[in-house]
């Protein structure tokens, strides 16, 4: 009868949805706009690209810090909730590439839907429609004149 219970117990437990060993969940810290650190480990956000830490954009005339400002955007998002991310890959600097969630919700999604990200359409075309919203409605860096990311890293001012 024991090893009749101990068997359903082991086929009982083969349904249960299981974690990846990396998926990671607690407080985070924002490195920048597409960028956290949890537990020591950096996530980089999958299927987005945000302006980088130094980069400017245009408002107007006016320069102003919008890499700075989406990773404080990102920051006052989250605030002191948990965080939880789901694995998708590992990048060429060896971070792990996640989608990462505060109760539930994308902050991937948030961030391109308030302007302060861009879809990464080489990688993913999951945020397309978050970002065409954010454009319409001029909000986060489509306010002004921006050179995304991707570009601003190869030199492109």
């Amino acid at each position: 009868m024991r090893l009749i219970l101990c068997l359903a117990l082991i086929v009982s437990l083969g349904d249960v949805p299981h974690c990846h060993a990396a998926d990671l969940a607690g407080q985070a810290s924002v490195i920048d706009g597409d960028t956290i650190e949890i537990h020591g480990t950096r996530i980089r956000h999958y299927g987005i690209d945000a302006p980088e830490s130094g980069q400017q954009c245009l408002n107007g005339r006016e320069p102003y810090r919008c890499g700075q400002q989406a990773a404080l955007a990102l920051a006052d998002h989250i605030g002191q909730h948990v965080v939880r991310c789901e694995q998708k890959d590992t990048d060429r600097y060896g971070r792990m590439v996640a989608i990462y969630t505060v109760g539930g919700d994308d902050l991937g999604a948030w961030l391109v839907e308030n302007g302060w990200a861009l879809a990464y359409r080489r990688y993913s075309t999951a945020y397309v429609g978050q970002e065409k919203a954010a454009e319409a409605a001029g909000r986060g860096i489509w306010r002004g004149k921006f050179v995304p990311p991707w570009d601003w890293r190869k030199g492109v001012r």
